[in-house]
């Protein structure tokens, strides 16, 4: 495996931000790691790549204990952190040949040269950092992540800033990426993480809640929802009393509704007895595949 974490565990005083989680991740996977905000995925991350000490348990990068020899782990790893700290009165290509040098890269102004192109940095590469737009910084901080053509990268929100298209752009990067490299990345763009990965874990307060292929996720929650507009607003209550299987409900507006039941037919119909009952009129009624945002909002109890 790339990856093998162990019953990991990490504090902060009484605070447990990591909880004996454990994992995998094997050679030339993509797997998106996903959580809300605090649930442990930057401190994980951080473990794996050296930069925190576990309070217990083991983790391995290519088979290397990462608290017996961490500078061999980011010989083999590429970070990208959520934070992005670079030194901006340093030129592009000087910084890049500056984390080159550390990793004591063969043909250095080549490799620039070759990660520059990759992630789409050539347009701004002659600009001192800190001249550049947050996205271009965010592809300088790729750019240093990839020097030294590491084994394993692990991206901690790695399109934060991005523009739409630049979000594409990077997303293919990663894409092209995971055919080569192990890749581990969080992202809060769940869409992204569903056009660019087959597999993710799921971490709430500090624990794995689900690790699987997005489809066999999808399908353990239901694997369908029923979309309902309405041309009038109405009331949750109303929808709860009409639908016998109701197993989730999310408002997406007064008159927009997602919830997910046991018996969808059933559940549809009696919708729209409902609607006739109440004299309601119905823009659209749709079954729809579970979206990753589905799955997401009802592991981590956000769903109501």
């Amino acid at each position: 495996m790339s990856i093998s974490v162990e019953s990991i565990l990490k504090k902060y005083g009484e605070q447990t931000a990591v909880n004996n989680i454990s994992f995998t991740v094997g050679k030339g996977e993509v797997v998106g790691f996903l959580g809300p905000n605090g649930a442990g995925k930057s401190t994980t991350m951080k473990m794996l790549t050296g930069y925190l000490v576990p309070d217990g348990g083991k983790a391995y990068v290519c088979g290397i204990d990462v608290q017996s020899d961490p500078l061999a782990v980011k010989g083999k790893t590429g970070y990208l952190p959520e934070s992005n700290p670079l030194y901006y009165d340093m030129f592009v290509r000087e910084y890049l040949g500056f984390i080159g040098s550390i990793h004591k890269i063969a043909h250095l102004e080549q490799r620039i040269e070759e990660v520059i192109s990759r992630v789409g940095l050539t347009p701004e590469s002659n600009k001192k950092i800190g001249q550049l737009s947050k996205g271009y910084k965010q592809r300088v901080g790729l750019a240093a992540a990839l020097i030294h053509d590491p084994e394993v990268l692990i991206l901690d929100e790695p399109t934060t800033g991005l523009d739409p298209n630049q979000i594409l752009e990077i997303r293919e990067v990663i894409r092209e990426l995971g055919r080569e490299k192990t890749v581990l990345f969080s992202s809060h763009i769940l869409q992204e993480v569903e056009a660019v990965c087959d597999r993710v874990i799921i971490i709430n307060k500090g624990s794995v809640i689900a690790d699987s292929s997005l489809s066999a996720i999808r399908t353990s929650t239901g694997g369908e929802v029923i979309r309902v507009h309405f041309s009038e607003s109405i009331e949750a209550q109303w929808i709860e009393r009409a639908v016998t299987s109701l197993q989730r409900l999310e408002r997406i507006s007064a008159q927009e509704w997602n919830l997910a039941a046991g018996d969808i037919t059933e559940a549809k119909r009696q919708i729209l007895e409902m609607a006739v009952t109440r004299s309601l009129n119905i823009i659209s009624l749709q079954t729809a595949q579970n979206s990753l945002e589905d799955v997401f909002r009802e592991l981590t109890g956000n769903g109501n």
